[in-house]
């Protein structure tokens, strides 16, 4: 049985940090590429951050570039997402994603809200 399961998320004040940390289990992680995407009420699905299988190749968003910091451990089939100097706009569902080729899975989410 796939699973992904985020943790990690909650209220943070504006310019402060959060850890989201998402466990896989059921597939073959480490051949797995991982992103994390997010989502805001009323806005549409986006990907903010992406890692290779391998860990050894990253990609972000413009918007969260130099903020926000993927890294994963495939030791402990975990993938996670730094996230420095939080702003308002950050607030979101944070979805975990793991794509090979034509198979993906998602996780449930984890509230990220960003607010003083």
């Amino acid at each position: 049985q796939v699973q992904l399961v985020e943790s990690g998320g909650g209220l943070v004040q504006p310019g402060g940090s959060l850890r989201l940390s998402c466990a896989a289990s059921g597939f073959p992680f480490s051949r797995y590429a991982m992103r994390w995407f997010r989502q805001a009420p009323g806005k549409e699905r986006e990907l903010v951050a992406a890692i290779s299988s391998t860990g050894d190749s990253t990609d972000y968003a413009d918007s969260v570039k130099g903020r926000l910091t993927i890294s994963r451990d495939n030791a402990k089939n975990t993938v996670y997402l730094q996230m420095n100097s939080l702003k308002p706009e950050d607030t979101a569902v944070y979805y975990c994603n793991a794509v090979r080729i034509t198979q993906f899975y998602w996780g449930q989410g984890t509230q990220v809200t960003v607010s003083s």
